[in-house]
């Protein structure tokens, strides 16, 4: 079992909070985590997809009363939206018995829905925290490149061999389409969205232009808009805002978007093996979002990622505004012998940025000139999580 960073933020959440919200995307390791630290306390666990654990909620306050001195830990409880006024009225008749926290675990694998219905009736007594894929800071330097090639899924990054790996995301991949989406709701046809998701892994990094996928899919904009966002909402794909204070630039407001899984994007795309991943034109594309998603995930409490990209060609591939809107910007190359182009110097000047930072996949970190530092992806994750550490 591969140990999880947010473990410990999450025992810390449920020792503070009455509610946790353990959000992200099916089979990311959420249930395994949950379990884990229920088995070190008195507890209870509910799948809210088994039709014998919804029948034991069907009176919810009376049930969940006689289990008030336990952590609830209800999976999927997307599916329950009525819930959420239960737990409220649950939650503030404990306070009066001083239960003021440790009662429910929440697991859920769509935020809107979740966001949506618990933000209504839940403010002020639950708290949010995701779970990502595994990320390059929870695997050791050697599995790097196992873990770009294959994704963070547990299932696939710790399959037997490649081929097993690149099947079990395939069926990921279709279970989503033909079974997980329309069980929320939206009623679009599997095929339309696999073609959609595809086209991303095609596009990964690319400016989001609602009008091109418009034309390919044969829909209008405001659909791949519904689409995109679709896919946000189930964690599934990132869109990394552009920055956007005013600089005197003329800045593009485009989003860029990402496939948040490397091993998503490579199995949509047909690649296998490491090799077919270097051989095809994705692969710098991949390996940036790949040390996106890492370096976000390690990014302390109110941080915020963009990315800086004027219409004259200044461009940074990540800037991350840290505690106390300090500015870090962080190139992302492909490359053992990485160089910066004159766009990244232009956008330097114009931000002004206290750091400056050259990720690349090399072990050695060394200075670049004009206050660059080329790093591992690795060490610049940990010194980033050093600061969430130190602000918590």
């Amino acid at each position: 079992m591969i140990r999880r960073r947010k473990e410990a933020q999450l025992k810390e959440l449920i020792d503070t909070t009455p509610a946790v919200a353990l959000l992200g995307p099916r089979q990311v390791g959420k249930t395994t985590l949950a379990l884990e630290i229920a088995s070190k306390r008195p507890a209870i666990y509910l799948d809210l997809e088994s039709d014998a654990d919804r029948a034991k909620l069907s009176d919810p306050e009376l049930y969940l009363s006689a289990h008030e001195n336990e952590l609830v830990v209800l999976d999927e409880v997307q599916r329950a939206p009525g819930l959420f006024q239960n737990l409220r009225g649950l939650i503030d008749r404990g306070r009066t018995k001083g239960l003021r926290a440790g009662r429910f675990l929440l697991l859920g694998s769509a935020s809107i829905d979740l966001l949506q219905q618990s933000g209504e009736s839940l403010a002020g007594r639950i708290a949010y925290l995701e779970l990502t894929p595994i990320d390059g800071l929870e695997v050791d330097a050697t599995d790097q490149d196992r873990l770009w090639a294959r994704g963070g899924f547990p299932d696939s990054f710790l399959a037997i061999d490649d081929r097993t790996s690149l099947r079990w995301r395939q069926n990921f991949i279709r279970t989503y389409l033909e079974r997980d989406i329309p069980a929320l709701g939206p009623r679009i046809a599997a095929e339309t969205l696999r073609r959609f998701w595809t086209m991303l892994a095609h596009h990964q990094s690319g400016l989001m232009n609602a009008s091109d996928f418009a034309r390919a899919l044969g829909v209008n904009s405001k659909t791949i808009v519904s689409y995109l966002d679709l896919m946000v909402d189930l964690l599934l794909v990132r869109r990394l805002e552009p920055w956007h204070t005013n600089v005197g630039k003329r800045l593009i407001k485009s989003p860029r978007v990402y496939v948040r899984d490397s091993g998503l994007v490579h199995a949509l795309l047909g690649l296998s093996t490491l090799d077919e991943i270097l051989g095809h034109p994705i692969a710098g594309a991949s390996w940036e979002g790949f040390a996106i998603e890492t370096l976000i995930s390690c990014l302390p409490d109110g941080g915020r990622a963009n990315f800086y990209r004027t219409a004259a060609g200044a461009e940074i591939d990540l800037v991350l505004t840290l505690p106390g809107e300090q500015i870090w910007a962080v190139e992302i190359k492909r490359s053992l012998a990485p160089k910066v182009e004159r766009g990244f110097h232009h956008a330097c000047v114009d931000l002004s940025p206290k750091r400056k930072f050259v990720v690349y996949p090399g072990r050695e970190t060394y200075p670049l000139g004009d206050g660059i530092q080329v790093t591992p992806l690795d060490k610049l994750a940990g010194e980033i999580a050093g600061l969430s550490a130190s602000s918590n």
